[in-house]
């Protein structure tokens, strides 16, 4: 889950490293370092355990000599703990060589005792650092770095992507790829490598996206791309459809804040372009009207919050597609042998595109012949390549690790996809159709209100409860899964006890935990809309108010039913049921971001957590 850059080029590489580490920071932030060719032709390198400004600072106070061609890295720890030690680069080859790795070398145990008998001696317990001495050892016998690089990825079990360089050949960064991102940024006498392509959108916006088990190797007049049998391969270029401000926080005090009060934009920017005369057509999903005609059931696969978004997505995928459907965790979907055929459709959801479990269960069900569609917000992401066809998100980069905007994203999305096949289908009214359009296009703006009424009463009271520690969160229907984000968001930044529960579930056992002064969120249908499980719900409120819990009531404006029951209430504008989800979910946002802040925690890099889980 680690961020790697490398850069060859004219221009003096650390701060171009830097600036393409601070983009990548979400992906790991325990330790990070650096490794440069100098002017002389000599390797340097420095690396410290801590986020990135503790580099900084130690760069500022000893410097490190300077030049054109260089890698850096920033680590989340699978292999020994975030030291110093066992931050990266690692050297080899007498300390001409050094290494950066993205991933987890499964045989490296096996490839250590082989260099330890031969002599090789360790200084971290890291499984990179074999990597590292396994290439100084190749290239000692061929002089080649690439020709050394092909011998030792073909030796390397896992998930990887590695970047090493050498002394005696400046100018040349070698990079390959298996499980694991990586991807080329193209400038004028100058070449990036990059896990996203955040590590060089500051500098250009051309990029490369590279294949399963391939090899790239980068100087400032070109880029080779080989398999690892060293045939050469074609690759896709792209164009990066955002600017390096995006991922700036613009004056917002933290990522999150600023990627909150773009969920308007996110929803906005992923219907656009997907709506002809109130119908919506998917561009990218043109041309296999055959395949979503035949499908007989849908599989939806995904991780986290990506996860909860899918199990909102259930509910309108099998009203309008009227195909049964199932919301499966990513990693548990492949070690059950679940039933597949060609007639399943296997709809995977991840922002990065790269979220191991989520890509080997894509990998999974097209070996066993079902149909894949993914939905993912990152250009040049392995799960989009490696699936039949793609629904993009147009959210933007997210850098918080707690997933916001994105999450209203594929929400959206999912929506967009259940109306493109049940057009295609038959299965919804065109005229019914036209309605969940139109509701659909109305919800950025109402989004906008939420966070123009409500963000500073929901702030205020997150500052109170800044010494709570448990939030229980109820919900029914669509508002179960909205339920199931409050409390994952609360736990993420917050790391206090918090738990969604179908609210029809409490008094089947969860009510046990209800004592006085209990706070407890609950996600409330519209009684115009849905009047039977807004009584319910009511009900379900009585019950919880009767043993002494303080509720928090996210209800619909004019909602006076839950007034003599809710100590607070947190107003959302009517929307059809649907809708509701991508309205109620603002507020719970909100309160998690604002906890945590009142609690003095870092809300965008939450401990032991990264926002690209690229290993299983």
């Amino acid at each position: 889950m680690c961020g790697i850059v490398g850069y060859v080029g004219p221009r003096p590489s650390q701060s171009i490293l830097l600036s393409g580490l601070s983009r990548l920071e979400y992906r790991g932030y325990d330790s990070a370092g650096i490794a440069v060719i100098d002017a002389d032709g000599a390797l340097g390198m420095r690396k410290r355990a801590g986020k990135l400004a503790v580099l900084r600072d130690d760069l500022a106070a000893h410097a490190l000599a300077d030049g054109t061609t260089g890698i850096g890295h920033t680590r989340w720890a699978t292999h020994g703990g975030p030291t110093d030690a066992n931050a990266h680069p690692h050297l080899a080859d007498d300390d001409r060589l050094a290494v950066i790795h993205n991933g987890i070398i499964e045989n490296f145990a096996e490839l250590k005792a082989e260099l330890l008998a031969e002599g090789y001696a360790f200084r971290s317990e890291t499984d990179t650092e074999v990597a590292a001495v396994l290439l100084g050892r190749e290239y000692r016998a061929s002089g080649d770095l690439v020709a050394a690089f092909r011998t030792v990825v073909a030796r390397l079990e896992g998930a990887f992507t590695l970047l090493a360089m050498h002394q005696d050949a400046p100018g040349l960064v070698v990079g390959a790829r298996r499980n694991s991102p990586l991807v080329i940024g193209l400038g004028e006498g100058e070449n990036f490598l990059g896990s996203d392509v955040a590590a060089f959108v500051e500098h250009t916006r051309n990029a490369l996206a590279i294949g399963q088990d391939e090899i790239v190797a980068i100087t400032p007049e070109g880029v080779s791309v080989t398999d690892f049998d060293g045939e050469p391969v074609e690759v896709e270029p792209f164009e990066v459809v955002w600017d390096a401000a995006a991922a700036e926080k613009g004056g917002w005090p933290s990522f999150m804040a600023k990627e909150v009060s773009e969920e308007p934009d996110a929803v906005a920017n992923t219907i656009r372009g997907r709506v002809r005369d109130g119908a919506v057509v998917i561009p990218e999903l043109e041309g296999l009207d055959e395949l979503f005609q035949g499908i007989d059931r849908i599989v939806v696969i995904a991780c986290g919050t990506a996860a909860y978004a899918g199990q909102v997505g259930k509910y309108a995928l099998e009203q309008w597609t009227r195909i049964p459907v199932d919301v499966e965790l990513a990693h548990e979907f492949r070690y059950r042998d679940p039933v597949l055929s060609p007639r399943t459709l296997v709809v995977s959801i991840s922002q990065s595109g790269e979220t191991m479990d989520t890509l080997m269960a894509v990998k999974y069900a097209r070996e066993r012949g079902a149909k894949t569609v993914s939905i993912c917000n990152t250009q040049g992401a392995t799960i989009p390549r490696e699936s039949d066809a793609i629904v993009y998100t147009h959210a933007g980069p997210e850098v918080a690790v707690a997933s916001t905007k994105a999450f209203v994203a594929q929400i959206t999305a999912l929506y967009l996809l259940a109306l493109h096949v049940g057009r295609l289908r038959g299965s919804i009214d065109p005229a019914v159709a036209a309605e969940q359009v139109h509701e659909l296009e109305a919800v950025p703006a109402k989004i906008a209100r939420v966070l123009e009424k409500e963000q500073a009463h929901v702030e205020q009271f997150a500052r109170w409860m800044a010494d709570t520690h448990s939030v229980l969160f109820l919900g029914r229907h669509v508002g179960y899964p909205i339920a199931l984000e409050g409390a994952l968001k609360l736990k993420e930044i917050s790391y206090i006890h918090a738990e969604g529960f179908a609210a029809g579930e409490l008094k089947h056992g969860p009510i046990a935990l209800i004592e006085p002064g209990q706070p407890v969120f609950v996600i409330v249908p519209s009684p115009r809309e849905s009047a039977e499980l807004h009584k319910k719900v009511v009900s379900n409120i009585q019950e919880i108010r009767a043993r002494g819990a303080r509720v928090i009531a996210v209800a619909e404006e004019g909602d006076v039913a839950v007034l003599p029951f809710a100590d607070e209430v947190l107003r959302i504008p009517l929307a059809a049921p649907f809708f509701e989800p991508l309205l109620a979910v603002v507020p719970l946002h909100i309160f998690a971001m604002g906890l945590a802040t009142a609690k003095g925690l870092d809300v965008d890099q939450p401990r032991n957590l990264a926002k690209s889980v690229t290993v299983e």
